[in-house]
C-alpha cells in the first residue's frame, strides 16, 4: 500500500529569471540557493501533517529546507512556492518523494536491547507458536531482522511465525527488503550472529553482508501509512513493535493510531514502544507491563 496514485507527468521546469533580474531573498538564512519563507514552512507543516500525521515543530526550518531543496533540484522548480503549489495540484509519485524526504530513519540492530529480551520471554511462554508480529517502523530493516533473529534464536529454525515489516518511506523499505548491509554497520552483532544470519560478500562485494534466506523468508515488507484507516491486515497480531514513531504525532493523532493498533492486536497482545513514548492517557486501551511495553486490554 503506497501513498502514490497513478503516475503523473514530470513537472515542467519554470523559466529562470532573466539576466540581471533580482533573485528573491529568503526571510531566514542568507545565501541560500532557494528563497525560503515562513509561509513556505507553514505549507510544508500542513501538507506533511495531512499526508503522514507528522507534526513538524518550528525548530525544523533548517532540516526541512535542506531535505526539500533536493526535491526542487530533482523536479526542476526554482522556488518552494511553485513546487508546493504543483504538489498540491497533483496526486502522483512526487507525494511519496515528499514524504520520504521528511521522514527520519534512525535505527540499529537490537536497539533498546531490553525489548528483545522481553520478546524472547514471551516467545518461550508459547514455544509452539504460531506467532504473528508487526514491526511498523521497519526503516532500513535493522529492527525487523533483529526481531526475526530473536524468534529463531529462541524457538529454533523451524519456528512458526510471520513478521510484517512496514514503513511509510518507500526508499528505506526497499533497502530493508534487499537485506544488504555494510560490515561496519554490523559491529554490534556477535560473531555467532554474523555467522548464523549473514553471508559475507566477496570480490566486488567485499565489505558487505547479506541476510541469509532463512532470516529473510518469514518477513513481508510492505508500505503502510499509520494515519490511514486502510491497513491491509487480515489476521490479528500477537506483538506489535511501534517504536519511536508516536513522537512525531500530536496527541489526537497518537490516540487515533493507538485505537487502530488496539483493533489489530489480540486481547493480551503486547505493544513495544520507544523509550521517550508514554501512553498513560490511553489506559482504556493498553496497560503498562514493563519498560515501554504495554498489554492490549
Amino acid at each position: 500500500m503506497s501513498l502514490t496514485a497513478s503516475p503523473t507527468a514530470a513537472p515542467r521546469r519554470p523559466a529562470r529569471p532573466a539576466a540581471g533580474a533580482v533573485a528573491p531573498v529568503a526571510e531566514s538564512g542568507e545565501g541560500r540557493e532557494f528563497a525560503w519563507t515562513h509561509q513556505d514552512f507553514a505549507r510544508v507543516q500542513s501538507l506533511i501533517y495531512q499526508r503522514a500525521g507528522i507534526s513538524l515543530h518550528d525548530g525544523k526550518h533548517a532540516m526541512v529546507y535542506s531535505r526539500l531543496s533536493r526535491r526542487l533540484r530533482d523536479t526542476g522548480y526554482d522556488s518552494f512556492h511553485e513546487y508546493l503549489s504543483w504538489l498540491e495540484g497533483h496526486d502522483g509519485p512526487e507525494w511519496q518523494e515528499f514524504v520520504n524526504a521528511l521522514t527520519t530513519n534512525l535505527t540499529a540492530f537490537f536497539r533498546e536491547q531490553h525489548h528483545f529480551e522481553i520478546l524472547a520471554s514471551l516467545l518461550r511462554m508459547r514455544s509452539a507458536g504460531p506467532w504473528n508480529i508487526w514491526c511498523n517502523a521497519a526503516s532500513t530493516g535493522e529492527e525487523p531482522y533483529s526481531i526475526a533473529m530473536t524468534v529463531l534464536e529462541t524457538l529454533g529454525n523451524n519456528a512458526s511465525f510471520k513478521l510484517m515489516a512496514s514503513d511509510i518511506d518507500s526508499r528505506v523499505l526497499a533497502t530493508a527488503a534487499r537485506g544488504v548491509y555494510r560490515l561496519d554497520g554490523l559491529k554490534g552483532l556477535s560473531q555467532e550472529r554474523l555467522q548464523r544470519f549473514f553471508l559475507r560478500g566477496k570480490g566486488s562485494n567485499a565489505g558487505l553482508a547479506r541476510v541469509r534466506p532463512e532470516l529473510r523468508k518469514p518477513i513481508e515488507f510492505l508500505s503502510v501509512n499509520l494515519i490511514r484507516d486502510d491497513w491491509p491486515f487480515r489476521e490479528p497480531f500477537d506483538v506489535v513493535f511501534c517504536r519511536n514513531v508516536m513522537i512525531y504525532f500530536d496527541g489526537p493523532t497518537q490516540r487515533r493510531v493507538l485505537e487502530r493498533i488496539h483493533r489489530v492486536l489480540k486481547p493480551g497482545g503486547m505493544l513495544f514502544v520507544g523509550h521517550a513514548e508514554n501512553f498513560s492517557d490511553s489506559r482504556d486501551l493498553f496497560a503498562l507491563r514493563g519498560k515501554t511495553v504495554y498489554e492490549r486490554i
